[in-house]
């Protein structure tokens, strides 16, 4: 099993939880990030890290957002590697407690 970010990284890309991961697993896009099923090794140390609760062992992502484990497999191959924190999005504060924040993005 691997890791998930999920909806709640959207329009926020916390990156608090790339400085901890030790495969180097996550990849960034333009509005979140997402972790590379074939590099995690599901350590899970990432999880506490997460300032909005968007990461989720892949058995535990809730049943309304579990399209996110097909997203993060299909986007990690054409997104870079982060490796290091950095800033959150500008208005990262007013997206972090919404939901259902892909629509209107494309991807």
């Amino acid at each position: 099993m691997t890791h998930v970010v999920t909806d709640a990284c959207v329009r926020c890309k916390y990156t608090d939880c790339v400085d901890v991961c030790p495969g180097d697993c996550f990849r960034e896009g333009p509005q979140f990030l997402v972790i590379d099923p074939d590099e995690c090794i599901d350590c899970a140390v990432c999880v506490p890290e997460c300032p909005v609760d968007a990461i989720h062992a892949e058995e535990n992502v809730p049943e309304g957002i579990r399209a996110f484990i097909e997203l993060n497999a299909r986007l990690a191959p054409q997104w870079a590697p982060i490796t290091r924190r950095k800033q959150p999005l500008a208005d990262a504060e007013l997206w972090r407690d919404r939901s259902a924040k892909l629509a209107g993005l494309p991807l």
